[in-house]
């Protein structure tokens, strides 16, 4: 009767490691087989959007011509101002700031806006040197700290691009 009750006992943990190996083999596939269909729907299956002509023609006709061909483009007032560092110089700028939409162009036009952006950027031309901007590659990092720094300010618009109309320095 001791042996019946041992084999009894040693019976049951090999059918629950046959249990457990049976369901950790049908997880195993499960895992697998979703991999599997995200691998190929990311891959094989996929398949690029139809553009058609006419889906471009009611896209640009439910833009007003004004979005579709007018740039954003504030004029500044010209700026003269000293340079950092010996000998000392002077830069006289005159730039325009390229909005990415039509909100951001009408936050910069109010006298607020405008006001913090000079003074940015004029902060930004005290710290540069004559050498920092001799270059091309000096111009158009000044260019990409003034976009940044105007940026910082707005909460709304975007500056895109700056481009200098008048750049002197003296």
């Amino acid at each position: 009767m001791a042996q019946a009750k041992e084999e009894k006992t040693e019976a049951k943990p090999k059918n629950m490691g046959m249990i457990l190996t049976a369901v950790f083999a049908v997880f195993n596939f499960i895992v697998i087989g979703g991999g599997a269909y995200m691998v190929y729907a990311s891959t094989l299956g996929w398949h690029s959007p139809k553009l058609t002509e006419e889906v471009l023609e009611t896209e640009m006709s439910s833009k007003s011509e004004d979005e579709r061909y007018a740039p954003y483009i504030f004029t500044m007032d010209k700026f003269t101002v000293n340079l950092g560092g010996e000998p000392k110089r002077t830069i006289q700028l005159e730039l325009s700031l390229q909005m990415l939409g039509k909100e951001g162009y009408e936050e910069i036009m109010s006298p607020d806006s405008r006001a913090k952006a000079r003074d940015k950027i004029v902060r930004v031309l005290n710290e540069k040197t004559f050498s920092d901007l001799e270059s091309i590659q000096g111009k158009l990092f000044l260019k990409d700290t003034i976009a940044m720094e105007v940026n910082s300010i707005l909460s709304e618009g975007i500056v895109k691009d700056v481009f200098f109309s008048d750049f002197v320095v003296q």
